[in-house]
């Protein structure tokens, strides 16, 4: 009997007869070695299963590890829907909290400012493999009109605001809708000043923007670096080199823009001494006080649909998806790198309201001691009160 529509795969074109259904995830789940056999599935009292036509197959199929690791033997094909263009209303913050209530700026001369949000676009044109918005915008994005965003930022100009985050996954998907929306917020409030978050490969494809983004009050730019090793950059799919990296942090300086590299510090590929190069480019490149210590201790995470499960090396890792948390559980190959991490997150966690410097130090002299490499020399250090940030830090 064939699937009716309904009975379609979630997030898939193609159907196929029960018999084949069945047949298909037995041998998933065989190879898999995560899964019991059809009839004990069928008599699972949670598994609302009751004729094979009947199948619920979202309950008990393994989309993500299916389509990473055999999607052939499934003979289905990914079919994502377009995303939709949509007239964006205003947002409506009635009975909101007062924006003194969020996070502040704090700026280079000791001083706060009141911080506001909004976005100027929707999703994300690239396809990084460990992005969590991949599984949703599968690589499209949408500009939202700028009458709104303006009107959105006026909004909150007139509660209060003095420097606006734009909370875009990257600014510069569609660079001329970006200047437009800064150059018109620059002519309406020349006080205002913001930030934005740009990919690497976007610093570098557009350098010549970064002087009109200071030129209209942007303070400084988040951007994804995520590793500084160029093996893991391939893995993730992250379109730039450690070079390119360096070559960013160079551009920003020269166009007197703050850099706020984000890092997923922890991955399947990390090494104790890795870990430890990490560090010495901070210091190296005098960044220690432009990254939130918090970057220090993030981790992978794999969400469901990521495209971290089209590698064998994440495959072999995760365990069972975990509803709590709404993403795969995975250990580090070397038992000492996840005791790494859990020390670093314990001294990050202790100290959330202490000096950035403060904090570098004392997680990298455990990070040498760890990897059995002695204590790391002292190094001249910027003054943190020179760097504007967000005092409550953005996990990019």
């Amino acid at each position: 009997m064939a699937l009716e529509p309904d009975h379609r795969l979630p997030g898939h074109a193609g159907s196929f007869s029960s018999e084949e259904l069945i047949a298909n995830l037995e041998s998933v789940w065989r190879q898999l070695g995560r899964r019991p056999s059809i009839n004990q599935l069928k008599q699972s009292p949670d598994l609302d299963v009751t004729v094979p036509d009947k199948l619920n197959v979202a309950r008990f199929l393994d989309l993500n590890l299916v389509r990473s690791k055999l999607l052939s033997d499934l003979k289905v094909r990914t079919a994502p829907a377009p995303v939709p263009r949509l007239q964006f209303l205003v947002p409506d913050r009635t009975g909101l909290p007062g924006l003194a209530s969020y996070a502040a700026l704090q700026c280079a001369d000791g001083t706060r400012r009141i911080v506001g949000y909004t976005e100027a676009s929707r999703g994300c044109r690239h396809l990084c493999r460990h992005c969590p918005v991949v599984p949703v915008y599968h690589g499209q994005f949408r500009v939202v009109q700028p009458d709104v965003v303006l009107a959105d930022v006026a909004a909150q100009v007139a509660a209060g605001a003095e420097h606006i985050t734009f909370g875009d996954p990257d600014f510069f998907n569609g660079p001329t809708h970006a200047l437009r929306i800064v150059e018109a917020l620059h002519t309406a409030y020349p006080a205002l000043t913001y930030d934005v978050t740009i990919k690497v490969e976007h610093l570098l494809g557009h350098r010549e923007l970064l002087p009109r983004l200071r030129e209209t009050g942007c303070l400084f730019v988040t951007t994804a670096v995520e590793s500084i090793d160029d093996r893991v950059l391939a893995l993730l799919e992250k379109g730039h080199t450690r070079g390119d990296f360096f070559d960013a942090v160079a551009l920003c300086c020269a166009a007197g823009l703050t850099i706020a590299p984000t890092f997923v510090t922890f991955h399947p590929w990390l090494s104790l001494e890795g870990y430890c190069d990490l560090l010495d480019v901070l210091a190296d490149l005098d960044l220690i006080g432009h990254v939130a210590p918090i970057q220090l201790a993030i981790r992978l995470l794999i969400p469901e649909g990521s495209r971290l499960l089209e590698l064998e090396d994440v495959r072999r890792l995760v365990g069972a998806f975990d509803q709590r948390t709404l993403t795969y559980r995975w250990s580090h190959p070397d038992p000492r790198v996840d005791r790494l991490h859990e020390e670093v997150a314990s001294i990050v966690g202790a100290r959330v309201t202490s000096d950035r410097h403060a904090v570098f130090d004392e997680v990298r002299a455990f990070a040498y001691e760890h990897a059995g490499l002695g204590r790391p020399a002292p190094r001249p250090v910027r003054d943190r009160a020179t760097i504007p940030y967000l005092n409550e830090p953005w996990y990019c």
